[in-house]
Formats: C-alpha cells, sequence, structure tokens
C-alpha cells in the first residue's frame, strides 16, 4: 500500500559538499540520470504529497532551481550544517501541513512502499525512521583508534536511512532542541532528548545512500536489476470487449457464469452470457487475437446452448500458448430489468473462479439506461468490458 496520508509534505536535502566523492554528487548521473532527479521520483506520485521542498547549495540553486519551481518544488537554500538546511527548507512549509518527510538526495533508489509505509508509521507514533537491519559486525573501537574494545549485540542494532518521517510539530521541537553549529548526522537523533521513540520501519537493503564511488557501482547494479526484470516480466497491454443480446421468455437468465431467477433469459447461439462473451473479447483483443466468434461461429450447430463457461477455457488456452497472464478485469453491465447490484459479488466470485484469477482483480458492476433504447425498454442486456493482461 503506497498511499501518502493527507497534508503531508516532503523535505530533500541536497545540499552536501561530497568530500568522500571528491565533488558534489547530487547531479552525478546514475544510469543516464541525475541522481537527485531519481531520488525525487519516489515523492511524485499523483494525489501524493501536498507540498515538496528541495534543498540546493547555492551553484545548483542558480543553475537548477527555477526547474524544480516549474515541477512544483519549493526551493531553500542549503546551510552549512545538515540541520541547517533542513531548517531552511522547514521554513517553506505552510501551516496546513501534519507530516513531514525528510529525505537525503543522495537517497536515489528509495521506494514509494518505503516512503508512504514510513509516513503512516509517524501519523501513528509522532516519528518513524525507515531500517535495515546489519549484516556486519560491529565494533566499538578505542578513543585513540588503536584497539578493538567492545562488540556490541548486533541483534539490537539497525542502519537508518531516509525518510525519516514526523508529525510537523514535532520536527518543529526537533529543530528548535538542535544545538546551532553541530553538525548531526539526522535529525532523529535529537528525539532522544524530546523523549520521543521514533517507530522503526522495516526498509530495504536498496535505499543506499550515495557517499563514495564504490556506491555509485553498487547502485548501478541494483538499477540495472531492476531494468533487467522489468524488461523480462514483460508489458501490459489492454483489451475492450462488447456484447449484447435479447431478452426472451424461455430462456435461463446467466450472467457471468451464474445463473439468476428472472422471467426472461438471454437469446443466443450460446447460453447467451453477454459478461463471460465481452470479458473473452476484450481479454482475446489484449493479444490481438480476434474475437469469440472466430472460435466459435453461430453457423456451427454442434455448440447450441454451449456454456460460456467453456468459451472462456479456450480463451485462457489462447492466452497460454501466446504466454500472456491477466492481470485485471473490469465489467459493465447495461440492464433496466432485472436489478443486479444483489448480483454483484457472486458474478464477480464467478468470472474470478473461472478466469482462475484472485477476487480482487475482478470487478463487476451494473448501470440502467434510464428508459432509453432497446435495453431502457427491458429487451436486451449489455455488457462492457476492459480487460488488462502482462505479455
Amino acid at each position: 500500500m503506497t498511499t501518502i496520508p493527507r497534508h503531508s509534505a516532503a523535505i530533500i536535502l541536497a545540499g552536501g559538499q561530497g568530500k568522500r566523492m571528491g565533488r558534489g554528487k547530487q547531479y552525478l548521473e546514475l544510469a543516464g540520470r541525475p541522481m537527485l532527479e531519481l531520488a525525487a521520483e519516489a515523492f511524485l506520485s499523483p494525489g501524493g504529497f501536498e507540498e515538496l521542498v528541495v534543498v540546493l547549495t547555492p551553484a545548483d540553486m542558480a543553475r537548477y532551481g527555477s526547474g524544480w519551481e516549474a515541477r512544483g518544488f519549493k526551493t531553500a537554500p542549503a546551510g552549512p550544517t545538515r540541520m541547517a538546511s533542513l531548517k531552511n527548507g522547514f521554513k517553506k512549509l505552510s501551516g496546513g501541513i501534519k507530516l513531514v518527510a525528510v529525505h537525503d538526495g543522495a537517497r536515489p533508489l528509495v521506494s514509494a512502499r518505503v516512503v508512504a509505509g514510513t509516513l503512516r508509521a509517524a501519523a501513528a507514533h509522532g516519528a518513524a525512521v525507515p531500517a535495515v537491519p546489519l549484516k556486519d559486525t560491529v565494533k566499538r573501537i578505542s578513543a585513540d583508534g588503536t584497539f578493538f574494545e567492545e562488540t556490541p549485540d548486533r541483534s539490537r542494532l539497525m542502519a537508518v536511512q531516509t525518510p525519516q518521517c514526523y508529525r510537523k510539530d514535532i520536527l518543529a521541537g526537533v529543530l528548535k532542541t538542535a544545538r546551532a553549529g553541530t553538525d548531526y548526522s539526522d535529525e532523529s537523533q535529537v528525539l532522544e532528548k524530546l523523549g520521543v521513540r521514533p517507530a522503526v520501519v522495516g526498509s530495504d537493503y536498496r535505499n543506499i545512500k550515495i557517499t563514495t564511488p564504490e556506491d555509485l557501482i553498487i547502485a548501478e547494479a541494483f538499477m540495472n536489476e531492476k531494468k533487467e526484470k522489468k524488461e523480462t516480466a514483460g508489458r501490459m497491454r489492454f483489451g475492450f470487449g462488447y456484447d449484447i443480446h435479447r431478452l426472451v421468455e424461455g430462456r435461463p437468465l446467466v450472467l457471468g457464469g451464474i445463473k439468476i431467477e428472472y422471467p426472461k433469459g438471454l437469446l443466443g447461439h450460446s447460453d447467451g452470457d453477454v459478461v463471460l462473451h465481452a470479458v473473452c473479447d476484450a481479454l482475446l483483443g489484449a493479444v490481438a487475437a480476434g474475437e469469440i466468434g472466430i472460435y466459435f461461429p453461430p453457423t456451427d450447430l454442434t455448440i447450441m446452448g454451449l456454456s460460456s463457461s467453456t468459451i472462456a477455457e479456450k480463451v485462457l488456452e489462447i492466452l497460454k500458448a501466446r504466454k500472456a497472464s491477466i492481470i485485471n478485469i473490469d465489467a459493465t453491465i447495461v440492464a433496466e430489468e432485472p436489478k443486479l447490484k444483489p448480483h454483484y459479488e457472486n458474478i464477480r466470485q464467478s468470472v474470478a473462479r473461472i478466469l482462475k484469477l484472485d477476487l480482487d482483480n475482478v470487478s463487476v458492476k451494473a448501470k440502467s439506461r434510464e428508459g432509453l433504447g432497446e435495453v431502457g425498454h427491458g429487451d436486451a442486456i449489455v455488457c462492457y468490458a476492459v480487460a488488462g493482461v502482462l505479455k
């Protein structure tokens, strides 16, 4: 779940000098794109953050500031320390903001899942920090750096990441409490002085901070792995289906493989199931495989009265042969009578069962024609369907 809580803002800190990198790093390219651009993507989902602030060095402000502002970001100048930069970014937030995510611009691989999960935890607990368990043994060294003195219990230690998220009032308290001129590695260090314990949010090891040239190599490897997975996973394709059948007496009414009690049924060469017919045509369309009439022609008298679930089985075979898998189905039935809302769930479950899908990947709904046309007069039922497949 990646829904961002309401009244949230993000501050992306990109004012570091990159001393360990040997050069400014925010605009170093990673897989052909500036690192800061990649870091910002996780915060740009539609309907997400209400305000976005990017904190830039003076040189980057002059060169790139107008471009960020054109994309809806506010900009703030970097200060001499991380905390000073955060204070400058915090001043740009409006009074309506309730939650704030603070992210390092040098973490370009953060996922939208981690961002949203940390924000939700902050809303519940006041503050939250993403982290991963330590892989290596950690030792404490002597004051002069000559000897190892102690081995802390690794099971109680985690490596923290960003975005570190806060209720706005708590972050304001952090900024007020922080000692001027002190270069904190992250603002959550100050929480202990305020008696606030940030919640732990499980993150992933890909959310690395680019600090040294070796980190760039690791990040490139992660991005190439992601690209390869995307390429081998196939691509989304969509199909549209439509069907209409006349209502007549003496026929059973079958919709989505479910028999519905009604004095009339749908006239057709098969059982007249407009839902499965529209869905099957949508699936065939998604893989450019024609329509069901090609495989089950109405001139073939041997299939008179055929169950539409058999038609669906044939369509599944075609999809399998073309190495396509169904992602979701959305069907809209248009009927004046009978009222279909009480049957939504049964039809959904039946379609999901026939197509071997999880129930939450099938949507079924119905509309009326408000008395207009043959459907509005109760003479016919129509179904429209959209199908998404991965091929």
